[in-house]
């Protein structure tokens, strides 16, 4: 019984740890692709302009989640 915990807790740790490469990767990408096209021959503008994009995304999901919570 001990032994199929420690093989559970095993795999949830390998889990997590490819799990948690699989999101930075994926993450490092659309930032990769987003320093291409967006601005490409401006970085401060690409970063700003992403920078705002990105708070007006949170903002605007906040409130879409407050309205289901409703």
């Amino acid at each position: 019984m001990e032994q199929k915990k420690e093989e559970s807790r095993a795999k949830a740790i390998i889990y997590t740890i490819i799990i948690g490469f699989a999101v930075i990767a994926f993450w490092r990408g659309v930032w990769g692709l987003l320093d291409i096209y967006i601005f490409p021959n401006n970085l401060e503008l690409s970063l700003w302009t992403t920078t705002f994009l990105g708070i007006i995304i949170l903002i605007s999901t906040h409130h879409l989640i407050k309205e289901l919570k409703k």
